[in-house]
């Protein structure tokens, strides 16, 4: 699946998530957030994104809702107001990462 956002062509995987982690910005971020009804990003959404991000570099694999909520200081509650339905993946999705393992 193809999709043009911020003028660039973007390719996606069968989830739906960023196939070309090199395509992902900040920019691109806040557009994604606006396409899956999270809005404006905020600096607790960082806090998940960038650890998601550093996690994903380190062990190749973007964390789960359990280990995001032991790990980023983010209450399981807190993740779903601020990525509703769907913390991990959407959160996933956001940082321009693959689906997290375990996610359906």
């Amino acid at each position: 699946m193809d999709v043009k956002l911020l003028n660039k062509q973007l390719e996606y995987d069968k989830d739906g998530h960023l196939a070309n982690r090199e395509d992902w910005s900040e920019a691109l971020a806040q557009e994604l957030a606006y396409l899956e009804d999270v809005g404006e990003l905020t600096d607790r959404h960082w806090t998940v994104i960038n650890f998601m991000r550093k996690e994903f570099d380190e062990k190749g694999d973007a964390p789960s809702i359990r280990k995001l909520n032991k790990q980023s200081r983010v209450s399981t509650k807190e993740l779903y107001a601020l990525f509703p339905k769907g913390p991990a993946k959407k959160a996933a999705k956001i940082a321009g990462l693959p689906k997290p393992k375990g996610c359906i």
